[in-house]
């Protein structure tokens, strides 16, 4: 089982402290101070983390031992200004950040059919800064997570940007969480979701990935052969200082034929493919292919 608890790090400290930084001083001194943060972060992260990073890097990717060591300290300076970046749009500042959109043609004839749709990311890049600059829309979207970060850290956050501009769908082990996506697609709304984690107890099947079967959830795209909706997958990559590449991919269409197995295949050859091409802006700290 891969060990991820739905949880994502991060002290409310360190996110007022950047706050504060960008409020006054702007990207640039963040981005310096950070790279003496992923420093410490490097040196006295748990040997696991570290261990499972050089592992992806290694074998996964085929850098040699030296370079992996550094892609790891690399992968954890990208990770902190990823946060940076998304604490600065979500606060006002989107001024700061530039993109180039790659496919947002076809967000667009996605919602031009009025039947709503999913968005299937991942975490790479900068997933968040992606739906705000690619998706010009005005109606409701809803981001279906694992409502696990610590309560101090949403609050401060709300604080920071006046409260959140999307509507959360928390997964529940009551399964609620499926009449409410149900609904907003009926409501002709966009459901964002990540599809490349799982926590215990979630059902998986494997699928080919960077050279081995690894295990990926089927909840998502059961939803999406369950409501027969239209989905589409969506990335935001860092490709310079305060710069990113947006894409969004053809919407599919879910038919009845449609099969679980064949969807998450798409879906993962996808990722694979963003993967190959920016390796450390994947942001996944457990072993992804560790078996039950």
């Amino acid at each position: 089982m891969a060990e991820w608890k739905g949880k994502s790090r991060g002290a409310p400290a360190g996110y007022k402290f950047f706050v504060l930084l960008i409020k006054y001083l702007g990207l640039t001194p963040a981005y310096l101070f950070l790279r003496i943060v992923a420093g410490w972060f490097f040196v006295f992260a748990t040997a696991t983390t570290n261990r499972i990073m050089f592992s992806y890097f290694h074998k996964r990717i085929g850098f040699n031992r030296l370079v992996s060591r550094i892609k790891i300290y690399k992968n954890y300076v990208l990770l902190g200004q990823v946060l940076i970046d998304k604490i600065a749009v979500m606060s006002g500042y989107s001024n700061k950040i530039t993109g180039v959109s790659n496919g947002s043609e076809h967000l667009r004839a996605m919602v031009s059919l009025k039947k709503g749709g999913i968005l299937l990311g991942a975490h790479l890049g900068n997933w968040e800064i992606a739906g705000h600059f690619l998706l010009n829309y005005t109606g409701k979207i809803n981001i279906v997570m694992y409502d696990g970060e610590h309560e101090n850290i949403k609050q401060l956050m709300e604080g920071v940007t006046g409260g959140r501009k999307y509507n959360v769908i928390p997964i529940k082990k009551d399964l609620s969480h499926v009449y409410a996506i149900g609904e907003a697609l009926q409501n002709e709304e966009i459901v964002c979701m990540h599809a490349d984690r799982f926590v215990e107890g979630s059902k998986t099947t494997l699928v080919p990935f960077l050279g081995e079967d690894a295990q990926f959830p089927i909840g998502p795209f059961q939803l999406i052969k369950t409501f027969r909706a239209n989905y589409t997958f969506v990335y935001g990559v860092k490709t310079g200082w305060t710069t990113y590449n947006f894409f969004a991919r053809p919407y599919r269409q879910a038919t009845a034929e449609s099969s679980i197995e064949d969807l998450v295949r798409d879906y993962a050859s996808d990722l694979e493919g963003m993967v190959k091409q920016y390796p450390e802006q994947w942001f996944n700290y457990y072993d992804f292919w560790k078996k039950n």
